[in-house]
């Protein structure tokens, strides 16, 4: 029991903190402790934490605790700030503004305790793939030193000494390793197409990290850069290995990359989402991205191994364990985009270590995460091949059959919306000019008359994207946060010329035909698909079913007032975004993705909190812009906080604290308190 308990801690060891009870304890222990050490909670990437001091009765008594503005971190502000911040030994630490500094907060006042100023990159962070604060940092103590660890806009590793914000002179070239370096392949320091949003993942004394390109559709090149994943010494920044997600020569998968040297001209597959890892196993598990292209893969056939593929490796070595291949040749830019879920669940009678892997196209895989087998079966199943000359179809796909999917896959005429007679006619109309189909229906050729493409639901954005989910160890359950949001990803055309880029084809982008502005999947303006929206889902992994689904976020404005559902009633819809909820003892905890104009006439979002049993909402608290980063949760003498980061549409990021009335915050710490 003692072993078990300290495995599904999962937290930093260095940190020094159990983060959260094991599954098999849960019930009747609550964690004595009240810090966040990693990006996700612990390395499980549970979101979650035991505290009830914030509970559903209380929920709307929420005040402010505190604010911090980011505008002035870099040269210019910033409106989508995506980080949440880790809370150890009673401080803060997070990357923020537009030049990706690194802050130290004190917890309960927000007052800053020191700041490490981003160095000067020029160029390599001008023309980096992945601008602004990105999403955090990672943290590391042997006992004695505490370092901090982050990835600049540049892409290069830099180490911190977490008392005083300044450089570790023992790591790397003044405490900066050069992540362009070293990676089995030629980078040019300032344009290569390369860089990371995500914290670093730090275990059993391995600083593990992925790389991000630029995001989606045509790229103008086919050899772009490879997203190779390294695992870096801590205390020096030596690379102690590297993952080939497009494997060489002569290694496992190559012979997947069926044309001879598609391997090698390819780029991209890398692992830009948060990475998961069990130090008791020994294992991290990456989430690798299609290969250079997205939606055309007609220069590499074959499956293309490792893309679209949860890789188990050893975190000091980096050797492959397992495998397991979500989609097959990929065809809808449907990347690895969250980290995966690690817990203990009851299985046929048995404890099972097991994953549970979010995806954009709202399947929740669930894997043994030992050996990668399915929890429960996933079968082959038959797919719509598209017409692209010279494309490679995989002829079927991996369904999962439990759980189900948390949000709608797959496009008919039945979820077309109907708010009026005439606006469902409107939507048949529009439908009408797109193949519809059900998910993994590959694209087309765009042809002037029509069909202009394919409607993919989920689009390439999601259902779930990078913040993935929270868990709840007392219930076994994973808590989604999903959206609605169908995308043309069809409409491909030749480029015989090569003037859009190194492919044979690319994404169209044709002039109005017909009168029909091509890819506007509107109605009037209103989406062509029916609400909700957003939804929260509660996914039951000691049995695989759903135990609720509810629409998160209010109706947006443009809908509830616009004329053509005047005298209408509609539900809540819910709102469309990227966010990720968080779980308490009693709750779930989500803000909303998007502002909207309340009965008072003031504009804004909400912090919600929903009884994590049945998804009764409970309480929801104003916010002045929409969440843009997860939530966390903390205990700092003796008061529970809740913080975030919101931000965007014209409101400059920042960090928002809420804790509940009474009590002042301790007088601001001296430097030397540190």
């Amino acid at each position: 029991m003692r072993a078990l308990t300290r495995r599904l801690m999962l937290s930093t060891t260095a940190a020094g903190v159990a983060l959260a009870a094991s599954p098999l304890r849960a019930q009747t222990t609550v964690p004595p402790d009240t810090e966040w050490p990693t990006y996700g909670g612990n390395l499980a990437y549970w979101r979650y934490q035991a505290l009830d001091q914030i509970n559903g009765a209380n929920f709307n008594q929420l005040q402010v605790a505190w604010q911090f503005k980011t505008e002035n971190l870099g040269s210019r502000p910033e409106f989508i700030l995506q980080c949440t911040p880790l809370l150890i030994k009673g401080r803060l630490f997070a990357t923020a503004g537009s030049r990706r500094d690194v802050i130290c907060l004190d917890p309960a006042s927000g007052e800053q305790l020191w700041m490490h100023r981003s160095p000067d990159e020029g160029l390599r962070a001008t023309n980096a793939p992945r601008q602004l604060s990105g999403r955090g940092v990672g943290y590391w103590s042997d006992g004695e030193q505490e370092r901090i660890l982050y990835v600049t806009i540049g892409y290069q590793l830099v180490s911190l000494d977490a008392k005083t914000g300044i450089p570790d002179p023992n790591f790397g070239t003044g405490g900066i390793v050069d992540l362009k370096l070293n990676d089995d392949q030629e980078l040019d320091l300032n344009t290569a197409d390369i860089g990371l949003h995500s914290a670093p993942t730090i275990a059993k004394g391995v600083v593990i990290i992925g790389a991000a390109h630029t995001a989606g559709n045509t790229p103008r090149v086919k050899d772009n850069a490879k997203g190779y994943v390294r695992g870096f010494d801590v205390k020096t920044g030596k690379r102690l290995w590297i993952f080939h997600n497009i494997p060489m020569k002569g290694e496992f998968g190559y012979e997947t990359w069926a044309k001879p040297g598609s391997a090698e001209a390819a780029g991209n597959a890398g692992d830009w989402a948060q990475i998961a890892a069990d130090e008791d196993l020994g294992l991290a598990y990456l989430g690798i991205e299609l290969p250079t292209g997205d939606q055309m893969g007609f220069y590499h056939p074959g499956n293309s191994l490792f893309s679209e593929s949860i890789v188990a490796v050893d975190i000091l070595t980096g050797k492959r364990k397992w495998h397991y291949q979500l989609i097959h040749h990929g065809l809808w830019d449907y990347d690895v985009c969250a980290a995966a879920i690690l817990c203990d669940i009851p299985h046929n009678g048995k404890i099972v270590k097991a994953l549970a892997q979010p995806t954009k196209q709202s399947f929740l895989y669930v894997l043994n995460r030992e050996t990668g087998e399915p929890i429960w079966p996933i079968v082959e199943r038959k797919v719509i091949p598209g017409d692209v000359p010279g494309e490679w179809y995989s002829k079927t796909q991996p369904i999962p059959t439990k759980p189900p999917a948390f949000d709608r896959q797959g496009v008919t005429t039945d979820d077309l919306i109907d708010f009026t007679p005439e606006l469902r006619q409107k939507a048949l109309a529009v439908a009408g000019h797109y193949k519809l189909g059900p998910l993994y229906t590959a694209p087309i050729m765009e042809k002037p008359e029509g069909p202009f493409g394919v409607i993919n639901l989920p689009g390439y954005i999601g259902g779930i994207n990078w913040p993935g989910g929270s868990y709840d160890p007392e219930t076994h359950t994973v808590y989604t946060y999903s959206q609605t949001n169908p995308l043309n990803i069809g409409g491909i055309i030749p480029n015989p010329e090569h003037k859009m880029g190194q492919f044979d084809y690319v994404h169209a982008n044709l002039p109005p035909q017909n009168g029909v502005k091509v890819g506007d999947l509107t109605v009037d303006g209103l989406p062509l698909i029916k609400p909700p929206y957003g939804r929260i889902t509660a996914t039951n992994l000691a049995n695989g079913t759903q135990s609720w689904m509810v629409p998160h976020g209010e109706t947006p404005d443009f809908i509830r007032n616009h004329p053509a559902l005047k005298g209408v009633k509609i539900p809540r819809t819910g709102m469309i975004g990227k966010i990720a909820p968080l779980t308490t003892k009693s709750l779930v905890i989500c803000g909303d993705p998007m502002t909207y104009t309340d009965e008072t006439g003031r504009k804004g979002a909400r912090l919600r909190a929903y009884d994590k049993t049945n998804g009764e909402e409970k309480g929801a608290v104003f916010l002045p812009a929409e969440q843009s980063g997860s939530p966390m949760t903390y205990m700092y003498k003796g008061k529970q906080y809740i913080l975030l980061a919101i931000g965007g549409r014209g409101f400059t990021s920042e960090f928002i604290a809420f804790k509940l009335p009474g009590g002042e915050a301790p007088p601001p710490r001296r430097r030397q308190e540190l």
